[in-house]
């Protein structure tokens, strides 16, 4: 009995808000979702939003509130972010764990207090309160002392009062205020947010937010009859992560990635400010002043003061304004295996709404059937991967249904039995999307580089400068052998390679990274498919540079000009001239060096022979030689003066033909 006149204090101070029941469910592809809530309130009754706290900075930018009846929205509360023990520190009571009501009344002395015991009702101030422990056969009770207004304290046992109000209204309020902040600090994961308005009639309200959701997930059955056309089923999968059931709720999921991003908006943000002071607002320090070397008396000059700021900047992002979810209409659209839904464009997103309302408990997940409609799907076989020796059973899917086929995994069954797994990205309507299942054994492909050739196409000269464009022919040949007695239609991927360009096929198709070749099988045959490509490039020379044997190579192409060849042959010409030239000058070159060394030993050999009596006619024979060997010499230094003369006046006509010519 000790606890009645908590429990009636409690019931005294709260009022609950009315809940309101999630009506409409809309989940996207970016990690979000769509809640609408709605609900009648009766007259002056207010709403109240639970919501886990990693949710409330979503909640806060995408809460939006609709009332109907000529009703305002005055404002909404929401429990703050600070934590239970900082947020309790602005109340004058504590109610502790297991603590006892006559220690909170015992905090409260002298606050008034009207006390109903049976039929009587005891006024007075709160003189104190205590607790009586149990002891022999009395039970544990609770006693409060007033001071009455006739001056007299009375003492009240707190288990025969059936109700107890302070009459401070103050008091009263704050107590009601103290006991929700407990109340909804009770769970960790849970933060309110209250809907106050100014109609005191009965009205409909409906509240829409936005919150962090997992992504719905799409997969798909491809049925492919022996015969006819094909039947494609979409099933979406749906995860109930929040704290309430969704019950008869109208559900819808959305193909598409709007932009969507996380603003701090629950937590308290400060910046901070620059602290300023007046020059007046300072003390003055004392001065220390020195003592005169020489002459008068020497004033001493005041401290300049001045004001100290301290500049912070803040940078600020740009945040984008973040699309509002559409309300689904609901259209009914007959099926045999699912609930029917309704497919429409919204923007750049399209929507699936099932029409018939779905129940998903919390912490459950739901797949339900969204797409079941025939679809333009052809059977074929797919290479792209040149290590492999095999290619690939594929099917192409024209997207006829007019819908937009998320992506997701699509397990194939071919003649009513299970012929392999694809995964296939969002396809919009009209789009072409291969998919590949299995392994064909029945073709077989190799895949050969036969020849590569390089071609000088253009050749240009400017400024001493040789351009000469170049192209490389390559020819890779796929010899395909289909081992089944039935024909095929084939896909063969060729890689798109930088620089390089086909030179005669045409594609089917061209992707990002290939080109598409449809290529007939006939039943058991084989056949060789050869891809030719070419690549153009510049290659730049210095004439200078160029030996007339290369030059000779260029002067034979057959895209050079005949005035562009004459040119050309009189630089290959004077080249040669020049190179003749050299050579003789490397020959003569040889000859002095070789006259000199002859004329080297002859004279140490006379040196050697005039210090032996006897060898005057043998010094004299050497003397002979060395005055022959002198005059030829000295032609053959003449001849080389004149070769060099030569070869500077070539390489010089050789310039100024190099800075003339241009074609």
């Amino acid at each position: 009995m000790r606890l009645s006149g908590f429990a009636v204090l409690v019931l005294a101070a709260t009022a609950a808000a009315a809940d309101l029941p999630v009506r409409q469910v809309v989940l996207y592809k970016h990690g979000v979702g769509y809640f609408e809530r709605g609900g009648e309130l009766r007259a002056g009754e207010g709403a109240r939003l639970d919501f886990k706290p990693s949710d409330m900075d979503d909640v806060l930018k995408s809460l939006t509130i609709q009332e109907s009846g000529g009703g305002r929205i005055t404002g909404v509360r929401y429990d703050s972010s600070q934590p239970l023990a900082q947020r309790l520190d602005d109340f004058p009571f504590r109610l502790g764990e297991r603590q006892p009501v006559s220690a909170l009344l015992d905090s409260l002395k002298g606050a008034r207090l009207d006390v109903r015991i049976g039929p009587e009702t005891v006024t007075g101030a709160i003189v104190g309160a205590r607790n009586a422990p149990s002891s022999g056969q009395q039970p544990e009770r609770e006693w409060l002392t007033l001071l009455a207004d006739s001056g007299e304290l009375r003492t009240v046992d707190l288990s025969s009062a059936s109700s107890l109000r302070f009459q401070d209204p103050q008091l009263q309020s704050g107590l009601k205020e103290y006991l929700t902040v407990v109340s909804g600090a009770r769970s960790r994961e849970s933060r309110s947010v209250y809907i106050e308005g100014t109609d005191f009639r009965q009205r409909q309200i409906a509240a829409s937010y936005v919150l962090p959701m997992p992504v719905w997930k799409s997969s798909y059955r491809l049925i492919l009859p022996a015969s006819g056309q094909a039947t494609f089923e979409g099933w979406a999968i749906v995860d109930n992560v929040t704290a309430e059931d969704w019950t008869n709720v109208k559900l819808s999921v959305v193909s598409g990635r709007p932009i969507s991003f996380v603003s701090r908006l629950y937590e308290p943000r400060y910046l901070p400010r620059p602290e300023a002071q007046l020059p007046e607002e300072r003390a003055q320090a004392p001065a220390v002043h020195q003592g005169g070397v020489s002459g008068g008396l020497l004033g001493g000059a005041s401290d300049e003061q001045k004001v100290m700021m301290d500049r912070r900047s803040i940078p600020l992002r740009a945040m984008a304004a973040e699309a509002a979810a559409s309300a689904p209409a609901p259209k009914d659209v007959g099926s045999s295996l699912a609930p029917a839904t309704e497919a429409r464009e919204l923007g750049e997103l399209f929507e699936y709404n099932f029409a018939a309302p779905v129940t998903v408990r919390r912490g459950e997940s739901a797949m339900l059937p969204f797409l079941q409609q025939k679809i333009a799907a052809r059977k074929l076989l797919i290479y792209s991967d040149q290590r492999a020796q095999n290619p690939m059973n594929a099917v192409e899917l024209t997207n006829d249904t007019g819908k937009t086929l998320d992506g997701g995994p699509v397990t194939v069954y071919e003649s009513s039995a299970y012929a392999g797994e694809a995964l296939m990205e969002t396809l919009k309507a009209s789009d072409k999307r291969l998919v590949s299942y299995g392994i064909d054994l029945g073709t077989r492909i190799t895949a050969q580089l036969d020849s590569s050739s390089s071609v000088v196409r253009e050749i240009h000269f400017r400024r001493g400068i040789l351009t000469a464009r170049q192209s490389v022919q390559e020819v890779r040949t796929y010899t395909i052998r289909n081992v089944d007695q039935k024909p095929k239609t084939l896909v063969l991927e060729h890689p798109v390679r930088p620089n390089f360009k086909l030179v005669t096929l045409q594609p089917a198709e061209t992707t990002a990274s290939a080109y598409r070749f449809e290529i007939k099988l006939a039943a058991g045959a084989a056949e060789k498919f050869p891809v030719a490509e070419e690549r153009v490039f510049d290659s730049t020379y210095a004439v200078a540079n160029l030996t007339p044997d290369v030059l000779a190579g260029y002067i034979q192409n057959k895209a050079l000009s005949e005035a562009a060849r004459a040119q050309l042959e009189k630089i290959a010409a004077q080249k040669r001239a020049i190179a003749e030239t050299g050579g003789a000058i490397s020959r003569t070159e040889r000859e002095v060096n070789d006259l000199a060394n002859d004329q080297g030993r002859l004279r140490q050999n006379i040196d050697s022979l005039n210090r032996v009596a006897g060898q005057q006619e043998q010094v004299q024979q050497y003397a002979r030689q060395l005055a022959g060997q002198e005059a030829a010499l000295a032609a053959a230094r003449d001849r080389l003066a004149g070769l060099r003369k030569k070869q500077a006046a070539l390489e010089s006509d050789l310039n100024s033909l190099i800075e003339k010519m241009e074609f």
